[in-house]
């Protein structure tokens, strides 16, 4: 059974990074979520997205903005743009072709906001969409997108242990498709996302974790943004919802239908900029 949090605990203000869908699109598909015959509401989009970007700032979290770039569609999907611990800032390498130029457009707004450990990373990985920060860990996945030796390369500018997992179910590209943090040492995830090896590492540093079905994750539920007292949710997922609000969080729901053609919810939409250069 998952263990209830503490709901008076305060709440650091988080400070987060987002990229408007100004060019969203779904033009190509790397991922089984995207259709390019679907079609997108572009404007129904921004709309989602500005409604994501107003409640975090309803909660008393910063949001800064990088400018999106005509040409890349998924820049939206800040969370994939790096990965910032203690201020140092490991960059995006990404798998794919299309996304490729998102590494460099991302990197360069770090340096222009006063980021002095920027990292321009030699392995393959999507940033915060496959690594997952808590209080004395760093969960990374390979699978699909980034690869293991990113986990080693992070590790050694982070200086944090980066704990290896492996996913197996493509709709789960990322790890952020398929566990996210209730706290710096509690999280919630898909089993069925995960190998049976990788399922025992969790089972093990997390065993009160709260277990999530295959119905909350085909919603993207667990694409979720936790504070620690305030949950970030695919509206959809209105199971997982219930039982998070048993645990004493606060369930915010968000509409984000539009962005999930792309395969990304709340937490692609969100890269969190920790020990963030003022």
């Amino acid at each position: 059974m998952a263990r209830p949090v503490d709901s008076a605990a305060a709440v650091t203000p988080r400070h987060y990074l987002m990229c408007r869908p100004t060019y969203f699109a779904v033009e190509y598909a790397i991922n089984p979520w995207m259709d390019p015959a679907a079609g997108v509401d572009r404007a129904r989009a921004v709309r989602q997205w500005e409604g994501l970007r107003d409640l975090y700032r309803s909660l008393g979290h910063r949001v800064s903005e990088i400018a999106p770039i005509e040409g890349l569609p998924d820049m939206v999907f800040a969370a994939n743009g790096a990965l910032v611990v203690d201020g140092r800032v490991y960059g995006a390498r990404f798998a794919s072709a299309e996304r490729t130029p998102e590494g460099p457009a991302y990197l360069d707004w770090f340096r222009k906001a006063g980021y002095t450990e920027v990292r321009e990373p030699k392995h393959v990985n999507e940033g915060e969409g496959d690594f997952i920060t808590l209080d004395d860990v760093v969960l990374a996945a390979t699978g699909f997108r980034t690869e293991a030796a990113a986990h080693q390369e992070a590790e050694r500018l982070l200086g944090r242990p980066v704990v290896t997992l492996q996913l197996v179910d493509p709709r789960f590209y990322h790890l952020d498709t398929a566990l996210f943090a209730l706290s710096g040492d509690q999280v919630a995830y898909y089993p069925g996302a995960f190998s049976e090896g990788s399922c025992r590492v969790l089972r093990a540093l997390y065993p009160d974790a709260l277990l999530a079905t295959e119905e909350d994750a085909a919603v993207l539920g667990l694409n979720a943004v936790c504070d620690g007292r305030n949950v970030v949710i695919a509206a959809e997922a209105t199971a997982l919802a219930g039982r998070l609000r048993a645990l004493g969080l606060e369930v915010h729901p968000v509409e984000l239908d539009e962005l999930r053609k792309a395969g990304g919810g709340a937490k692609c939409c969100t890269l969190e900029l920790r020990g963030a250069s003022e």
